[in-house]
């Protein structure tokens, strides 16, 4: 949470022929600077939102800043915790406790919040995740299957979020699933835009849901939820067709 990136700004410099001066920032340090200051600070505020009652309810969880070079958007509340109670709900009537979360950091952070014995590795391109040690695996989309040969077919559930809403993101990130995705009966469960609904249908053969996913930041483009089993009377059940 505390990383610092290198976006490549201008060292200290000074002005003027003085040595008494004092040092100044050139343009683009200031503009880092201000943006690291501020990814601190929502660090910060989201850490003290982050509580539990007596009782297990959930409130929001502390993640790094969004980085939206990265088209990083994350889950608000309600959508982080419905889909981790689902998952964890497959979890136990499967009797399969290993989850894979593909390029969802938020998804991961809620089942460790709600259940920490829960085993979920995450996969994902932004290395200051590494903070989750051994459940963190360097992930690239472009290199769909550039994966440790422990991770393959080793899954019965898994959650994934492509990046971006093209064609191409979609199309790789399904063949990192079918590296994933262990052989008979699994769970697959997609946030993606409903720009991608004909594809995810075609690619996965997935249906979606009633519920719809919200982002922390406002997105024009409306998303879905889509799996490959029917949820009955959870996450609004399959939508029927029209």
């Amino acid at each position: 949470m505390e990383a610092v990136r290198d976006d490549g700004a201008q060292p200290l410099t000074h002005h003027g022929g003085d040595d008494g001066d004092p040092p100044m920032l050139s343009s683009q340090a200031l503009e880092a600077l201000k943006e690291f200051l501020s990814e601190q600070k929502r660090a910060l505020v989201a850490d003290d939102d982050t509580t539990v009652d007596g009782g297990g309810s959930q409130e929001e969880v502390a993640l790094v800043a969004e980085d939206w070079r990265l088209s990083q958007f994350w889950y608000d509340r309600e959508t982080a915790e419905t889909i981790a109670r689902e998952v964890l709900t497959l979890c136990e009537s499967t009797g399969s406790p290993s989850v894979v979360c593909v390029a969802c950091p938020t998804l991961y952070a809620y089942l460790k919040k709600i259940d920490p014995n829960v085993s979920v590795q995450l996969l994902e391109y932004d290395k200051r995740f590494e903070q989750y040690g051994s459940e963190f695996t360097f992930y690239d989309y472009n290199q769909p299957e550039e994966l440790p040969s422990s991770l393959k077919h080793a899954y019965r559930i898994i959650v994934a979020d492509p990046p971006y809403l093209s064609k191409e993101c979609l199309e790789k990130v399904t063949q990192t699933i079918s590296f994933l995705m262990q052989p008979g009966k699994s769970y697959l469960l997609l946030l993606t835009g409903e720009v991608q609904k004909d594809r995810a249908a075609e690619l996965l053969g997935l249906h979606p849901c009633g519920f719809r996913p919200q982002h922390s930041s406002k997105l024009g483009n409306e998303f879905l939820l889509f799996t490959n089993y029917d949820p009955g009377m959870r996450l609004g059940g399959w939508e029927q067709e029209q």
